[in-house]
């Protein structure tokens, strides 16, 4: 599977984003996948991550009622709703994905997931 993130750009605190994620290579759907970022000098950390039925999510503290994660299998897409956006956002944005045990199957851990993508930037301005 091939991922390849994109959307990322610069945007005032308080702003929105919408980043995508296009799967090429095997079909995604059954996949559970996640976003992750990194921030300079800092771990990789999990932001969210969504079931490959579509119905389970999971986030961090950090973006739970701020960010959303969503999934089109038929586009073989994932998508990452940011809204509210804050300074402490900023950082490089990747998406990843591993074969599902279920279709609840959720993943949370940079360890469980088998694919990247190159990630893309996200600049949060104050």
């Amino acid at each position: 599977v091939q991922l390849q993130a994109s959307g990322g750009g610069l945007v005032q605190a308080g702003g929105s984003l919408r980043l995508s994620c296009a799967a090429s290579g095997r079909t995604a759907s059954s996949y559970v996948m996640g976003w992750f970022r990194q921030a300079p000098g800092k771990e990789r950390e999990f932001v969210a991550t969504v079931s490959w039925s579509g119905i389970n999510t999971a986030y961090a503290d950090s973006v739970k009622g701020r960010f959303t994660i969503s999934r089109d299998n038929a586009e073989n897409t994932v998508y990452l709703q940011m809204n509210s956006l804050k300074p402490e956002d900023t950082a490089v944005y990747y998406c990843a994905a591993r074969l599902a045990y279920s279709g609840s199957y959720l993943a949370t851990t940079t360890n469980e997931y088998d694919y990247w993508g190159q990630g893309t930037l996200v600049t949060v301005s104050s």
